[in-house]
């Protein structure tokens, strides 16, 4: 994954665009390749964004191919996404960005409270420890590295917080007919 990660990378900055995730799905047969990315500025991509960066994954995947360097020796299918509202926490910095908000963050293994689950409010960073307002146990800090996965959850204060880049057309279906 690491490998994946500093091919797609400089591809995802070339466009001006962050990296959030690179990630295998499915199974044998079955594989998907899902990336994640945001402009900085509105931590969001556009359908356009999506596919300027697919094609530059995949231009860059077939000419490394071609030089018999292919990256992915297995069929699979290439998915180039936002984050998304509930995203995924995947960088320090994705935590002091979303402070307030509700996350579920899952820990590799059970922490010195013998908890491997919390579902609490981001409080922040503190070096390289993400900072929890937990119900159940106050403030906690947790170190950034035994995060094994971490998402916000889909509430109205996070709703209100996310706005999208437009919403021209979102309270209009359009049929066959009158495309026509």
């Amino acid at each position: 994954m690491a490998a994946l990660t500093q091919l797609i990378e400089p591809e995802a900055q070339a466009l001006g665009f962050d990296l959030v995730r690179v990630a295998w799905f499915g199974g044998d047969g079955d594989r998907t390749l899902q990336v994640m990315a945001e402009r900085p500025a509105t931590r969001q991509l556009t359908i356009d964004d999506c596919a300027a960066l697919s094609r530059r994954i995949s231009d860059l995947v077939d000419a490394l191919e071609a030089e018999g360097r292919d990256p992915i020796d297995e069929a699979y299918r290439l998915e180039v996404s936002s984050p998304g509202i509930d995203r995924p926490l995947t960088r320090l910095r994705d935590y002091a960005d979303w402070v307030g908000h509700e996350a579920r963050i899952n820990l590799a293994e059970a922490d010195a409270n013998g908890r491997k689950q919390y579902k609490s409010d981001l409080a922040g960073v503190d070096g390289d420890s993400v900072l929890l307002d937990d119900p159940k146990a106050g403030r906690v800090s947790v170190p950034f590295a035994d995060i094994a996965t971490a998402k916000l959850l889909l509430t109205d204060r996070l709703i209100s917080a996310t706005v999208p880049l437009s919403a021209e057309g979102a309270d209009h279906i359009q049929t066959e007919e009158q495309r026509d």
